[in-house]
């Protein structure tokens, strides 16, 4: 039997859609139930579905007030708050294009992503680096806040497959792409309402992560919203061995994390009491076996891991009803159409490695990458999106995920290029070279790691440096300094070699 599934189709997206109509019509039914919770040890924000649509249609008609171009581009500056994905609803609604950014870009860093997005809008949080972009108009918080309660806009309706909003993801040259999704890409993500979550309208799922991360965009707003469920998201400030008291405060019965988030609460709560929590979620990087047993231990709930990527969002996962097999991440959610290819891209027999597929079929799949067509057209092979993803399909079809079949590198469940990290620390001028690759440290933890040559530096110098022009997610926790790096016949810098070679030295191979 071949690695590849031939689902029976998901209903089709309606044919005059907006995504944030869509997300937002829970309003029309129960306007008073509670669609988001901002939640800390003290007190907590809430909002009502009735509230979160009205300041969502308020800001798309002040928006639409400002006559600007449909389809410009809002680039959105902005913390953990309410006010994010009030602005990235507002957007789609008026017709506009949201960029989602990390808070923790520096200025350079988003000067960059602006120079090539041209944005029309940026909504700016308190204390948050701006871009030098001179033909955008900057709305500060109180400004943009003031527009929740402007006249209402009608939704702006029109073909599903036209581009909704932008996210950036890392691209294996060392620059950031955008990846371009359409409207359809949330109908599309129904499709993890059973095959992953288990999510049903009384459920009141508290998500980890940062509003800007696609993740919890999508898992830990968008979905719940869609369905009618309440959203619990952790106030600024808190930290993982609070996050215990809050599910069991709030009530919680759907927790979503990246795995170091379990991995830190596990640290400081060998024993957790969560009456009614029903079970985890996890994604952004691989769930290591020890912390979902760690868990399943501590709290007397299972995890469940999903498989996937900023272009398709999550498309494998394990489930309440078909919960994964050991060392596996999970099936093929119903709908979906994939397969594991060979060097020939031609699907392998089962229980034989080979990159991950999907099909270029499936409603969730990105547009295109912004700006960038040569690298769109290069991830397609035939019918196939290549996923650089190394997997394995069982004879039942769950999914074995084996690494990257590329470089990149993961932190936190944000993908980082090593050619970016190399570019920026090749700035300083004592250093020659640089290699970045992903090190395990020890049992489950790895960290970026940068390998130099050059005069050798103070690790405090070098962090520094490294903030200075990365986020800090993208720095590295590791500097080592090496007389040469290694380097292939072609010149090519081996970065295998050095995480091989580092890591049999230190015994974490």
């Amino acid at each position: 039997m071949l690695s590849q599934t031939d689902p029976t189709p998901q209903p089709p997206c309606p044919a005059a859609f907006n995504l944030a109509a869509y997300v937002l019509a829970q309003a029309d039914v129960t306007p008073d139930k509670i669609a988001l919770a901002i939640v800390g040890p003290a007190k907590s924000e809430r909002w009502s579905y009735g509230r979160l649509r009205g300041a969502v249609m308020g800001v798309a008609g002040a928006m639409q007030a400002m006559d600007l171009q449909p389809g410009a581009r809002v680039l959105l500056r902005l913390a953990n708050t309410v006010d994010f994905p009030i602005a990235f609803l507002g957007a789609i609604a008026a017709g506009l294009v949201p960029v989602p950014t990390a808070a923790q870009l520096t200025t350079p860093e988003i000067t960059k992503l602006a120079n090539e997005l041209q944005p029309a809008l940026v909504i700016a949080g308190d204390g948050v680096p701006l871009p030098d972009a001179p033909g955008a108009q900057v709305i500060d918080s109180p400004t943009f806040e003031g527009w929740f309660d402007h006249p209402p806009a009608t939704p702006v309706m029109g073909d599903p497959d036209r581009l909704a909003y932008i996210v950036y993801t890392s691209g294996t040259s060392g620059q950031p792409r955008g990846v371009m999704h359409a409207h359809r890409a949330v109908w599309a993500r129904r499709m993890m309402w059973q095959g992953w979550y288990g999510l049903t309208p009384d459920d009141r799922l508290l998500h980890a992560g940062a509003f800007n991360w696609t993740y919890t965009l999508g898992t830990g707003l968008l979905d719940p919203w869609a369905i009618g469920a309440t959203a619990l998201i952790p106030a600024n400030g808190v930290d993982a061995a609070t996050l215990p008291l809050l599910l069991k405060r709030y009530d919680a019965t759907i927790f979503a994390a990246a795995p170091g988030v379990y991995r830190q609460m596990l640290k400081s709560n060998p024993a957790l009491s969560l009456p009614k929590l029903r079970h985890g979620l996890s994604a952004g990087e691989k769930l290591p076996d020890a912390v979902r047993q760690g868990w399943n231990d501590a709290s007397g709930t299972m995890v469940f891991e999903a498989l996937g990527m900023s272009e398709c969002s999550t498309f494998i996962s394990g489930s309440p009803d078909r919960p994964a097999p050991p060392h596996a991440s999970g099936y093929p959610q119903p709908g979906r159409r994939i397969a594991v290819l060979g060097p020939d891209f031609a699907p392998v027999p089962r229980g034989e490695p080979g990159q991950l597929a999907i099909h270029a079929s499936d409603p969730g799949l990105m547009l295109g990458y912004w700006q960038a067509e040569a690298e769109t057209k290069a991830r397609f092979h035939g019918d196939w999106f290549l996923t650089g993803d190394m997997v394995e399909m069982s004879a039942d079809g769950a999914i074995a995920y084996l690494g990257r079949s590329d470089d990149m590198m993961n932190a936190g469940g944000f993908r980082v290029s090593p050619v970016e990290v190399e570019q920026a620390l090749c700035k300083h001028p004592q250093i020659h070279e640089v290699a970045a690759t992903e090190i395990t440290v020890k049992a489950d933890t790895t960290v970026i790691a940068a390998f130099y040559t050059g005069e050798k530096l103070t690790d405090a110098a070098l962090s520094e440096f490294a903030a200075s022009c990365l986020a800090r997610y993208k720095q590295p926790r590791l500097f080592v300094h090496l007389d040469s790096l290694p380097k292939g016949a072609n010149n090519k810098l081996n970065r295998r070699r050095i995480r091989q070679e580092y890591e049999g030295q230190h015994g974490q191979a």
